[in-house]
């Protein structure tokens, strides 16, 4: 065996590609925000800046960011790890009493925040017995930036802590997620080579920072040394408005996201492909064709904050573009393979087995690999539970066709049970979008006296659209099984989390209040 310890090794790290990107393209425009723009020598200075002027405030403990979409929250992704302890970036929309159990529960040492949330920020921070201390973005974070020396902390141990990133908590309080340095380095470079980014790309942020630390997405485009274009929050005249003006080519988010950009008064065909990635929920064949037809190129993710954001592609294959219209959009629905630096990802029944790969035999999806969390912050009981051999149990259930791709079929608790039958909320959802009138739509179960439970549907039409509920209940019984037809159906506006996913559990919980449902 030859010696080894003279060979060259470097701990694996995403931070490192803002390095390569400032020594090979240091001279290009790395970020453009609002009317700020910074090369990639700039970007690496006010990171290095960042970290050397956090570091002493924050004494080993976690630097939180509470930010939208800006330069600040991008630079935190650098700087915080390089000032050596972890990033929490919080979700911006979460109340106060929400936002303060984050703070004490990751320990953070400092906050450094947008003027915007100054008001949310004092009452979290009311109720806490040690506040962190706080750093307001705009002249206070100029400053620190100004008068700190660079630094640049790189980690012994690639599996050390990176980041914290916090889950919804709709069944309790929120998880603390943590990645490694090894796996966000991993990931990372998944979404350059699925995504198709490169020095080109001019990466436009509709995909919230702080979710699941943008999907890898700050390290992978400075890995590939694109452009990102930030944007605070994703209205849909400025999202068209950038993607004349800014020449953007990649961007990402929920199918929610899609139908917004997809049905905006400013909407119409591109010049050029826009490659969008999608996941949080299977989009529709409907809004795949819309988007096509604008000019998008819609790639299919999934995943999970546990996961670093999307574990699995729908990997497209030559061969299907020869296929109907309608064919190619029902597969690229699918949640598809495991990403490039993934395990083979499974579908398992309840003795833990794999299912057949019949398209049929529904199991729980079980994912492996380095782009899987640590586990959750100071929760070794529900960290044993997520992984109880080896494999996260996604709580997602699907089917393996017999080419090996996977396709959710619907979250455990989605499952509709009426009069015995299982019925999947997504078929249903699917059916739905495809009438011409809807937007968006969520299905659950509902309360019946004879059946258990019944499927009701909760749509938003489209601007200017009509249609009424028994015209939409007529369009999925053209479609479906009579016992999968909703029996009630809702016209309103869908509550959404900050990323855009719908909130199923809310509706579900109101129709059921006063009222215990059975757990499937």
């Amino acid at each position: 065996m030859p010696d080894l310890d003279g060979l060259s090794f470097e701990p694996l790290t995403p931070v490192s590609f803002l390095d390569r990107a400032a020594d090979a393209h240091g001279d290009r425009i790395a970020v453009i925000d609002g009317d700020h723009r910074f090369t990639y020598h700039e970007l690496r200075e006010r990171c290095r800046r960042l970290a050397g002027g956090l570091a002493p405030l924050a004494r080993g403990r976690p630097v939180a960011v509470l930010a939208p979409n800006t330069s600040v929250l991008l630079e935190a992704n650098f700087g915080v790890p390089w000032a050596g302890v972890p990033l929490v970036a919080v979700n911006t929309r979460l109340a106060p009493g929400e936002v303060g159990y984050i703070l004490e529960h990751s320990g953070a040492g400092v906050l450094v925040h947008d003027p915007v949330f100054d008001g949310l920020v004092d009452a979290a921070c009311a109720g806490l017995a040690e506040p962190p201390r706080r750093v307001r973005a705009g002249a206070e974070y100029e400053d620190l930036l100004a008068r700190a020396s660079p630094l640049a902390l790189t980690p012994a141990d690639e599996r050390a802590l990176l980041s914290i990133n916090y889950t919804s908590g709709t069944t309790g309080r929120p998880k603390g997620v943590m990645y490694h340095h090894r796996g966000a380095y991993l990931q990372a470079l998944a979404m350059v080579g699925h995504a198709g980014l490169s020095p080109a790309t001019v990466h436009l942020w509709t995909l919230p920072m702080f979710h699941c630390n943008g999907w890898c997405f700050p390290w992978a485009v400075t890995a590939a040394a694109g452009t990102h274009v930030c944007l605070p929050k994703p209205d849909p005249a400025e999202v068209w408005r950038l993607l004349r003006a800014e020449g953007v080519t990649h961007l990402e988010g929920a199918p929610t996201v899609l139908s917004m950009i997809a049905h905006a008064p400013d909407a119409a065909p591109l010049e050029r492909t826009v490659r969008v990635s999608t996941g949080g929920a299977p989009p529709s064949p409907a809004i795949l064709r819309r988007m096509s037809g604008l000019g998008f190129d819609v790639i299919h993710l999934y995943g999970l904050t546990e996961t670093f954001g999307p574990a699995m592609i729908c990997d497209w294959r030559p061969e299907w573009d020869e296929l109907t219209g309608e064919r190619q959009a029902r597969l690229k629905a699918r949640q598809g393979v495991g990403n490039m630096i993934a395990c083979t990802a499974r579908v398992v029944g309840g003795d833990g087995r794999d299912v057949p790969a019949d398209g049929t035999t529904i199991g729980e999806i079980a994912l492996r690999g380095n782009n899987v969390m640590l586990g959750y912050y100071r929760d070794p009981e529900a960290t044993a539970a997520a992984a109880p051999d080896g494999w996260f149990r996604t709580g997602d259930l699907g089917v393996r066709h017999p080419d090996g791709y996977v396709e959710l079929r619907d979250r455990s608790k989605d499952v509709i049970i009426s009069g015995g039958e299982n019925i999947a909320s997504v078929e249903v959802e699917q059916a739905i979008a495809d009438h011409p009138a809807v937007l968006e739509v969520a299905v659950v179960a509902v309360p019946d006296d004879h059946w258990g439970e019944v499927p009701a549907a909760y749509v938003t039409l489209r601007e200017g659209a009509a249609a009424t509920a028994d015209e939409i209940m007529e369009h999925v019984r053209a479609r479906l099984a009579r016992f999968k037809v909703p029996k009630r159906v809702e016209f309103c506006e869908l509550p959404k989390t900050s990323t855009g996913k719908i909130q199923k559990y809310v509706l579900r919980d109101k129709a059921w209040a006063g009222q215990e449902r059975r757990i499937h």
